[in-house]
């Protein structure tokens, strides 16, 4: 199956997008042999190395708790504001550093068994993260709604991530769910992190098309172990554009990227997901 950049992060198919006729299809073929295993290890073509222009690092694990409910549609306005009280005690504690964020989402593209509500806060220790859920767990213990539906509880580590200060009330957050093979090298999401993702998510950063980007693992594996997950919080529905327009602008700097990006992932397994976010970073 053929793999597009739109379908790296789980963004619309980009169908049609690089028609060629069979004899460079074949060319292809032969370059993507030769050279797939080496384009992600920083050894892509000049040009794209050019477009790049950062160096990008792995910084200190983010921790993300993401508590979540899945409950029937006419409970849909009482968790909302069930789950909006905590924003006072929420912003307590990002003014006194134990968390660094915190929102809600609502799930836009619901599926039956999947949740349709959550809430979520990062932190930079694991201490402040669960002195966060102790203080939930304590305010909201006698909240009905939350004992209507099924409830699931997350925990990702993220290194590779960024945001920009404030409050909003517009996000979109994509979310892309993604497998890797079995005999993909070890680092990588390191890999594909620094030579893919940050580079084009700094640049939608700079510019106020997203609010924050993350590239998660789970820190606690309560599914499978060689899961990562791309997480994105576009500025508005004007966002998304703007994230699929630059996708194909990097689709343009490295071409060569899409092969070996498909040559490590298992892409069956693939999930996605769109989210209404209220949020608050630091």
């Amino acid at each position: 199956m053929a793999i597009s950049l739109y379908d790296i992060l789980g963004l619309s198919a980009f169908e049609n997008q690089l028609k060629r006729g069979n004899q460079m299809k074949q060319q292809a073929k032969l370059i993507f042999v030769g050279l797939g295993a080496l384009l992600l290890a920083g050894l892509w073509p000049t040009t794209a190395r050019a477009q790049q222009k950062m160096e990008v690092k792995e910084k200190p694990p983010m921790y993300s708790y993401v508590a979540e409910w899945e409950v029937a549609r006419d409970k849909f306005k009482e968790i909302e504001n069930q789950l909006g009280k905590n924003s006072a005690p929420m912003e307590k504690m990002l003014s006194d550093g134990a968390i660094v964020g915190f929102g809600t989402d609502v799930n836009l593209v619901h599926k039956e068994g999947e949740s349709t509500h959550d809430i979520w806060w990062s932190s930079m220790s694991w201490a402040s993260l669960m002195k966060v859920d102790l203080t939930l767990r304590n305010s909201n213990a006698d909240a009905p709604v939350l004992a209507t539906g099924k409830h699931f509880d997350r925990i990702y580590a993220a290194r590779y991530y960024n945001w920009r200060s404030g409050s909003f009330t517009n996000g979109y957050t994509r979310v892309g769910i993604w497998k890797l093979k079995t005999d993909a090298p070890d680092n990588a999401v390191d890999q594909l992190s620094k030579s893919l993702y940050v580079p084009m998510f700094e640049k939608l950063l700079a510019d106020g098309s997203i609010y924050e980007y993350e590239i998660d693992e789970e820190a606690i594996h309560t599914g499978d172990p060689s899961i990562f997950v791309i997480v994105v919080i576009a500025n508005g529905p004007e966002g998304l554009d703007k994230l699929t327009a630059a996708l194909g602008e990097s689709l343009k700097g490295a071409p060569f990227a899409l092969p070996a990006f498909g040559s490590w992932v298992d892409y069956a397994a693939h999930r996605d997901g769109l989210d209404l976010t209220t949020g608050t970073y630091k």
